[in-house]
């Protein structure tokens, strides 16, 4: 992204298509939420989403903790 773009850029909460390891935009905004946090990450940060989930997420750290909530939810479905 480059000056201008960031200058008239859609301000507000973007709606997103989350892919393996690409995401499309269906809605323009600057941000998408954290679906664990609630946080705003901009869209020139987001580096963690689940295309299975479609969920985004701020970090790392959180990203794992989902994955790892799924997987426990899986697991008790399963049982």
């Amino acid at each position: 992204m480059n000056r201008l773009e960031k200058r008239f850029s859609v301000k507000g909460e973007a709606t997103l298509k989350y892919l393996s390891g690409e995401f499309q935009v269906v809605t323009p905004g600057d941000f998408v939420r954290c679906a664990v946090t609630g946080q705003a990450i901009p869209l020139d940060e987001l580096r963690y989403w689940s295309a299975d989930l479609q969920e985004a997420y701020v970090s790392a750290e959180v990203s794992l903790q989902r994955h790892r909530e799924t997987l426990d939810a899986r697991a008790a479905a399963a049982d």
